[in-house]
């Protein structure tokens, strides 16, 4: 148990990965009223280096277990007195769900399911009443706006929450299940839950295998940096801490039973990415091959992924409006952070 029981405990689940760590890091700071339960089974995605800052938080509690195992979440609500979830916990990689859609099905739908299902049992005593202690918790789901499908390279419409759902990839599909799962949760027992769907996340302490690590890691090993088919893919792109900050607002101020998506109003083509972080390179740790003449030199075309969306871009209308959001960083300014951050971590002071 934690140390101060005066506190409202909030599971957190999937945080030891990317942007969950990145979470518990600015909420424990912000919210010193909260104890914060990290329910992590440390997939290939989750890293407890991640999480180091706050291992020795009294207000911190890791808990390495499965999301579809409904005795030990049960446990956790009972144990801890669970007043609020954020869930995280996804398996994510779209090349990983090609190859194993199985995986993704079990985790992102029926982990959802299990989740749900014991908060609304914990929290509320019948269709559309809660506990009298419970009236104030929330479920937050997060999701993506891969559940919206592709978006024209030859228009400017961008999703909104009203797009309908057009799933491509067995990793989407799953996440468009779960959404579905969280709305009926709230429209058939009155649970208070909320949705959010964000644009391509970047910034510290992502997984290797996504395309900015990747890039910033081949390069610095003078291998090729693969790009898949023309390069000429676009996507939307948050900053992690933006995100982190839309997740804060809406998990304390959005609607019940609405969905916001958080996007960064920042489209860019992967080789407009793959541009931007070889200049940042070349300008910071100018290339040591005589044969090159700059870390382009190493791009190289792969063939594409199956069922790869041509364009992804977020409409934050909604919650710009409803409850005062605005990312802090743009592209550029948060492209030149993350670079700096990953050359600390292999070891580059720069």
């Amino acid at each position: 148990m934690f140390n101060n029981n005066t506190n409202k405990s909030i599971l957190l689940t999937g945080a030891a990965g990317f942007i969950g760590s990145n979470f518990v890091l600015y909420f424990l700071e912000k919210y010193p009223e909260y104890n914060l339960v990290n329910l992590d089974l440390l997939t290939y995605a989750g890293n407890l280096e991640n999480l180091k800052e706050c291992e020795s938080n009294p207000r911190y509690k890791f808990i390495k277990g499965d999301i579809c195992n409904r005795e030990l979440v049960e446990f956790i609500f009972n144990e801890y007195d669970i007043q609020g979830v954020i869930h995280f916990a996804a398996e994510s990689h779209v090349d990983n769900s090609i190859k194993n859609p199985g995986v993704f099905v079990q985790t992102n739908v029926n982990g959802t399911y299990t989740l749900v299902d014991v908060a609304k049992n914990y929290w509320m005593e019948k269709p559309f009443t809660c506990k009298p202690e419970y009236k104030e918790c929330r479920f937050h789901h997060i999701s993506t706006d891969e559940v919206y499908g592709t978006l024209s390279l030859e228009l400017n419409d961008l999703f909104t929450e009203s797009t309908p759902y057009a799933p491509n990839s067995p990793y989407s599909a799953s996440k468009a299940s779960s959404d579905m799962i969280i709305r009926a949760y709230s429209e058939t027992f009155g649970l208070n839950a909320v949705i959010t769907n964000c644009s391509n996340n970047y910034g510290p302490k992502q997984h290797d295998e996504k395309l900015i690590p990747t890039i910033i890691r081949k390069a610095l090993a003078g291998e090729n940096i693969p790009i898949y088919g023309d390069g000429k893919n676009i996507r939307d792109w948050l900053y992690v801490l933006d995100h982190c900050k839309g997740i804060d607002l809406v998990y304390h101020n959005g609607k019940k039973g609405e969905t916001y998506n958080i996007g960064g109003r920042n489209e860019r083509t992967n080789l407009q990415i793959v541009d931007r972080i070889c200049s940042i390179l070349d300008e910071m740790i100018p290339v040591s091959n005589s044969s090159l003449k700059s870390y382009r030199d190493l791009i190289t075309f792969v063939e594409d992924r199956a069922g790869h969306d041509r364009r992804y871009a977020i409409d934050a209308t909604k919650l710009e409006n409803e409850l005062g959001w605005r990312a802090d960083e743009n592209f550029d300014s948060g492209i030149v952070k993350t670079v700096a951050w990953y050359l600390r971590k292999y070891g580059i002071n720069k």
